[in-house]
């Protein structure tokens, strides 16, 4: 019975997924990115359930990728759709571009469960913080009714960024903890400090802006500690 516990939490996050798409293609982004933090919740317990009832299995692996994309893939390339649908584009096939952030997504997601270098860090953008910068993002645009003259145009260039992000070699520090002490943890600590005054401040908002500090955190991080040749 334990061995299908945390397939079912994954299940769990495919649906949120689901959901978030739902919500995404109605126009509700602020719902569609509640569905996305539920999701990534379900995506954060499945393996460490998996790791303490020993009973990792590759039909597990291969199904949290499915989920991932699902949820971290095409709900939030389902927003961008939706919110540059808003705009009634000229030409009616630009909105359809967000979706190529979903086959980004899966090519990131499959490049993960080969790449034995992630274990303790990320190379490239995770799925999740780009699922969650832009769901924030539009929900930031949308409520606060914030545009100007050429903002779909700025909005494809940067998905089409990530995009380059997800797949890039760069490496990004992961929230995960050898030990609990200050040395060797002083940039994830720094990091979770900074998230709750922006959260405190900018609300739903304030993830787009953590996943930008993120990625420069890492970026810079990585530039202090490569060694020149």
């Amino acid at each position: 019975m334990k061995k299908h516990i945390p397939n079912t939490i994954t299940c769990c996050n495919l649906i949120s997924g689901c959901i978030a798409t739902y919500f995404a293609f109605q126009g509700d982004y602020p719902l569609a990115l509640i569905f996305i933090v539920i999701g990534a919740v379900f995506d954060f317990f499945d393996g460490m359930v998996a790791r303490l009832l020993h009973v990792s299995s590759p039909i597990g692996k291969e199904l949290d990728s499915l989920a991932d994309d699902i949820t971290f893939g095409f709900a939030p390339s389902a927003i961008i759709f939706s919110y540059l649908c808003s705009f009634h584009i000229h030409l009616l096939f630009v909105p359809f571009l967000a979706f190529v952030m979903a086959a980004f997504s899966a090519l990131r997601l499959a490049k993960f469960n080969l790449d034995e270098r992630q274990a303790l860090g990320f190379i490239g953008l995770p799925t999740p913080a780009n699922a969650l910068f832009w769901g924030s993002l539009i929900v930031g645009l949308d409520l606060n009714g914030y545009t100007f003259e050429g903002l779909e145009w700025v909005i494809l260039a940067g998905m089409f960024i990530s995009c380059y992000l997800l797949i890039a070699e760069i490496p990004m520090f992961a929230l995960k903890f050898k030990h609990w002490g200050w040395k060797g943890n002083e940039i994830k600590y720094i990091f979770i400090l900074s998230c709750v005054p922006i959260l405190l401040l900018l609300g739903l908002f304030g993830l787009a802006v953590i996943i930008a500090w993120y990625v420069i955190l890492s970026v810079a991080t990585n530039k202090t500690t490569t060694k020149p040749e």
